[in-house]
């Protein structure tokens, strides 16, 4: 596949970005950007997911969110402050590596993206804030069953929603604040009641999630 092929995943505003840019494969586990750090690339996303995440030094994890093919990491640090975030790729990717010089002469030749960066920091600053208000306000299972149902696609004849997403119990205990017992215990509720399972290896909700457990 050419370089041009893989810039067809990215939107038309962002794939003349991603041509000045220069594309870089990583392996699995590689950790793109470290919290704290001074850092000053965007990470425009050609193939394979990537990570955000905050660790203690407990080594307890949360994660912030996941994106893949067409999305963009690393806006929030282009002001010169550092790194608000961890990032890491969950499997083989390929990414369009872009730095702040570019990107201003980018933004000087297409001033309209500057917009568009603007709306992509603010979406990612409320999402930020509704997941602190979740971790506040919420208890286990309502956080559980919020991020199911952002992870479910439309229902089927049959009333199934399908998650594409193949999360492991660690792994939502990671989205949630939470530990992997407490994911495992509610999951198996959950199944128990008829409520999820899982079929050809996907994650299925077979009906709506009460408001409550």
């Amino acid at each position: 596949m050419s370089r041009d092929d893989q810039l067809l995943v990215f939107s038309t505003s962002l794939r003349p970005l991603a041509q000045r840019g220069e594309l870089r494969r990583y392996r699995k586990g590689t950790l793109l950007i470290q919290e704290g750090d001074q850092g000053d690339t965007l990470y425009l996303i050609a193939s394979g997911r990537l990570r955000a995440f905050s660790a203690a030094d407990n080594g307890k994890e949360i994660t912030y969110g996941t994106y893949g093919p067409g999305e963009y990491l690393g806006e929030m640090s282009l002001d010169g402050g550092p790194r608000s975030a961890s990032v890491e790729t969950l499997e083989a990717s390929e990414c369009v590596v872009v730095t702040q010089r570019t990107l201003l002469a980018h933004i000087a030749d297409h001033p309209e993206f500057a917009l568009e960066l603007l709306a992509k920091v603010i979406r990612r600053a409320r999402a930020a804030t509704l997941s602190a208000r979740q971790l506040a306000l919420n208890d286990v299972y309502g956080r559980l069953r919020v991020l199911l149902e952002e992870l479910a696609g439309p229902p089927d004849a049959q009333g199934v929603r399908v998650i594409g997403e193949r999360l492991t119990h660690q792994q939502m205990s990671q989205h949630l604040g939470c530990s992997r017992e407490m994911v495992s215990r509610v999951m198996k509720d959950l199944e128990r009641g008829g409520f999820v399972d899982t079929r050809d290896k996907a994650m299925c909700l077979l009906k709506a999630l009460p408001s409550r457990w």
